[in-house]
């Protein structure tokens, strides 16, 4: 018994024991002790694995915080470049409606100086270049005081006519027979022909006065001049009215010693009758012909109340 293990296994039908030798024993000693050893190792290693598992889940929290995290600033980076975006897409707008501006603004230089060179082409001035705001008042004022004097004195045609029969100076009077001064100039058209107003003014007279120019009207105007038109079928304005360049004031006829159907028109100034012509062809293109052509109006006084033109005055 001494080197003996005795093993008892008990039953329902009882007990047996049985007899193990000294290697059974060393076996099962060794089989106890890989037990145990097992036990602390496998103990050790589900401690160590629980240590482990509990970090790794705090790793995959901390991950996830970082993810949330990492969403939310994509999320902010993506509704900051959407901002980014709608704010380069408006300066590109901007940029855009600039480049439009320019063109536009260059078209209007462009467009300026092309009116101030004909402006300048109208007004018979040098071509200077210059298309700075300065340069346009000035030829803005230099065109209003033409068309100022244009409309304040006789100029233009009183009539769309056939022809001219006779104009201003010495003739054979068609009726007396003998030399005297024809003192207008004698415009052929058929009777009911429109007659206008070459200049702003008021209806000094408008009928017929018995000595021979028949049914007529007499204009005053500024500075001194007067227009008459004569032979009329027709006046349609009355004394005292005023009237404007242009206007309708009559129709043409053959009233009077007349000896066919025309309208005689004359300009006076300070009463005295002066040629027609220079007048009627003069514009704004030709402004100052007119100061040298008609020698018998004293212009250069005219020039202490309206300059004519800044660089030749009359």
């Amino acid at each position: 018994m001494k080197n003996k293990l005795i093993v008892t296994l008990t039953t329902v039908y009882g007990s047996r024991q049985y007899s193990l030798g000294q290697v059974a024993r060393y076996l099962v000693a060794f089989f106890v002790i890989v037990s145990a050893v097992s036990f602390f190792i496998s103990n050790w290693l589900l401690v160590k694995t629980s240590d482990d598992l509990a970090s790794l889940e705090e790793d995959h929290q901390q991950l996830t915080d970082q993810y949330e995290m990492m969403l939310g600033t994509q999320t902010l980076y993506k509704n900051e470049l959407d901002e980014l975006s709608s704010s380069l897409s408006k300066v590109a707008n901007e940029r855009d409606q600039l480049q439009e501006e320019n063109v536009r603004m260059g078209e209007l230089q462009l467009s300026l100086g092309e009116n101030l060179n004909e402006l300048e082409t109208l007004l018979d001035v040098p071509d200077t270049g210059d298309v700075s705001a300065d340069r346009l008042e000035t030829l803005t004022m230099m065109a209003n005081q033409r068309l100022f004097m244009l409309n304040s004195m006789p100029n233009g045609l009183p009539i769309q006519a056939i022809r001219i029969n006779d104009g201003f100076g010495m003739r054979m009077h068609p009726l007396r027979k003998k030399p005297v001064l024809h003192k207008g100039i004698d415009y052929k058209a058929e009777i009911g022909t429109p007659v206008y107003a070459t200049a702003d003014g008021v209806v000094e007279f408008s009928g017929n006065k018995g000595d021979g120019y028949g049914r007529q009207v007499i204009l005053l105007h500024n500075f001194g001049f007067r227009t008459a038109y004569a032979h009329l079928n027709k006046m349609v304005v009355s004394s005292g009215e005023f009237v404007h360049k242009g206007q309708k004031i009559a129709e043409s006829g053959n009233t009077g010693q007349s000896t066919g159907p025309h309208l005689h028109y004359e300009v006076r100034h300070l009463y005295k009758p002066i040629n027609p012509a220079p007048f009627v062809a003069w514009n704004i293109a030709n402004f100052d012909t007119i100061f040298t052509t008609v020698k018998s109006v004293k212009w250069a006084s005219l020039k202490n109340l309206y300059p004519l033109n800044q660089t030749v005055q009359p």
